[in-house]
């Protein structure tokens, strides 16, 4: 078991119950922590504040297997503007930071669909299925900034 991880106020936070720590078997923080941490941006990317950091997780550089790179490339969308493409692009990393699931046999179907209810916010809703026929079905939001 793993202390669950939740989107509370705009923010990754540690989940209580009742003031305790919430737990789960790490599939939703596991997802939290895909979607809501940099992965480093690719080489064709444009980086959103002109600068030439394209951020990532230091591990990736010694993964076990090469290629294998943690979080995703929602930040690169920080400055874009509320279009149907940039959705797209949204749910396009969404997909690629939760592929792992699929690999590793952890899901069998993964959809992400982005829309924007809010002005300048975007939301993902995430549902994941598991073998045993569970589901996982959470919403997360990304801000413009």
């Amino acid at each position: 078991m793993d202390i669950t991880l939740d989107w509370l106020d705009k923010a990754l936070d540690v989940a209580l119950i009742d003031g305790d720590l919430a737990t789960d078997d790490g599939l939703r923080t596991s997802v939290a922590l895909s979607l809501l941490c940099d992965r480093r941006a690719e080489a064709d990317d444009i980086i959103p504040d002109g600068t030439d950091n394209r951020r990532g997780w230091w591990a990736d550089a010694i993964a076990d297997e090469d290629g294998d790179r943690w979080g995703s490339r929602l930040w690169l969308l920080g400055r874009e503007k509320e279009l149907p493409e940039v959705r797209r692009r949204a749910e396009a990393y969404a997909r690629e930071a939760l592929d792992w699931l699929l690999e590793d046999g952890v899901a069998t179907e993964i959809d992400v669909t982005a829309e924007t209810l809010d002005r300048d916010v975007l939301w993902l809703k995430v549902i994941i299925k598991r073998g045993d026929g569970s589901r996982l079905a959470d919403r997360y939001q990304y801000v413009w900034s």
